[in-house]
């Protein structure tokens, strides 16, 4: 059974740093790609936030969170991390890792096209 395993988040101050990882396990094949997707407020919609390709390293930022946030894999323990960096007020939200089992476009962060999804996980920002 698939299954995608979050852990991180918690409450931090302005300007701080927070990392989350995404630990992948039961999938027969290796997935295309992974993101990472967050979701401000129930009933908000849930925004791309990064997103990789493991087999040749491309790589998508969201402008909001370019030069602060870094996706990064561990392929030994199969696990993706999202360091955030620079936490601002506007960051607040719960994150979502996301595997992609066929070829897209990851810079277009379609949530149809992302097939296995994690638990979720909080981040605050708050002083």
């Amino acid at each position: 059974q698939r299954q995608l395993v979050q852990s991180g988040g918690g409450l931090v101050q302005p300007g701080g740093s927070l990392r989350l990882s995404c630990a992948a396990s039961g999938f027969a094949k290796d997935y295309y790609a992974v993101g990472w997707f967050r979701q401000a407020a129930p009933g908000k919609d849930r925004e791309g936030v990064t997103s990789m390709v493991p087999s040749d390293g491309s790589i998508w930022y969201a402008d909001s969170v370019k030069g602060r946030f870094t996706i990064s894999i561990d392929k030994a323990k199969n696990t993706v991390y999202l360091q955030m960096n620079g936490l601002k007020p506007e960051d607040p939200a719960v994150y979502y890792c996301a595997t992609a089992d066929t070829l897209i476009r990851i810079s277009a962060m379609y949530r149809d096209d992302w097939t296995s999804w994690g638990q979720g996980t909080q981040v605050t920002v708050s002083s």
